[in-house]
């Protein structure tokens, strides 16, 4: 579980078939819009699980942890936007359209069902274009950065149209499993600074151990400690952002590691630098956008 660093404030990749190697469960500061097209595929976002069909839009500010769940061998087609609000806030301040960004900034994460309706189809040729725009220009091309601006602005405007139309979350026909799923997932992610152990959450919500292990795992595709562990590493490294001055000890304490050498040593096997050179990374990027 880790953070996924982009060095570009736009990514864009359409139709993307079969499954990354790193399908970890991750954050990232950059905001994410996800199509989904065909396949199979069960999507975890922060404490809610959701069972796509063809033509369902996730949105997510990316802090939120998320992980989609594919089974081995099966079709995975999806497209997916990661952008930096930074990039386009000028424009949306410029034209009076900031409110575009409120559905990542408000609700941090949302589902909408299109049915693959005209919106979705629309959504689709937006974003190939821009796909195909991106592979074929050079870096510093102001013509292709300005059309890559254009049609982001244009698929927000589309999305702020959907939900507007729609309900932004799915139909309670969730199965029992996706039930008892998400219950241990609130649980943690309310308790996850505390000591956790997969008998005490199983006691505390009167499931058995054996079941919460094995509903847990088949939902969301990894098990209880590895969610405990993503949730106390998401909090640690806002923490170490929102509040510079804190002392290490205290983020560990508060984020729930055990000790200083353990979150030392998890912190930099799952971000690939010392929580240290995060903090002084994350913030010199604050620095140069200010």
């Amino acid at each position: 579980m880790g953070a996924i660093s982009l060095d570009e404030p736009l990514l864009v990749n359409y139709r993307v078939h079969g499954a990354w190697d790193n399908a970890d469960y991750h954050s990232h500061k950059e905001y994410e819009i996800y199509l989904f097209h065909s396949g199979t595929c069960r999507y975890l976002i922060h404490n809610q699980i959701y069972d796509l069909e063809p033509g369902d839009i996730l949105l997510m500010d990316g802090l939120a942890l998320h992980k989609p769940n594919v089974p081995p061998n099966n079709e995975y087609v999806r497209s997916v936007i990661h952008f930096s609000p930074q990039w386009l806030r000028g424009m949306l301040k410029q034209i009076g359209g900031l409110y575009l960004l409120d559905v990542f900034e408000t609700l941090h994460h949302c589902f909408i069902r299109t049915k693959e309706n005209e919106e979705f189809k629309q959504l689709e040729k937006v974003i190939s274009r821009m796909g195909s725009l991106q592979r074929t220009s050079e870096l510093d091309d102001v013509n292709a950065g300005l059309e890559l601006k254009s049609l982001l602005l244009q698929i927000l405007t589309i999305l702020h149209r959907l939900g507007q139309s729609q309900s932004l979350t799915i139909s309670r026909g969730k199965t029992e499993k996706a039930e008892h799923a998400e219950r241990i997932a609130k649980y943690i992610q309310k308790h996850y600074m505390n000591k956790l152990t997969i008998d005490s959450i199983a006691t505390s919500l009167n499931i058995s151990k054996s079941y919460v292990s094995h509903v847990f795992k088949e939902m969301t595709g990894f098990t209880i400690m590895e969610y405990v562990m993503g949730s106390r590493l998401t909090q640690a490294k806002y923490l170490l952002e929102a509040e510079p001055e804190k002392p290490l000890k205290d983020i560990a304490n508060e984020s729930g590691f055990e000790s200083i050498p353990h979150f030392s040593n998890y912190f930099k096997s799952k971000v690939g630098m010392t929580a240290k050179e995060y903090r002084r990374e994350r913030l010199k990027i604050y620095s140069e956008e200010s």
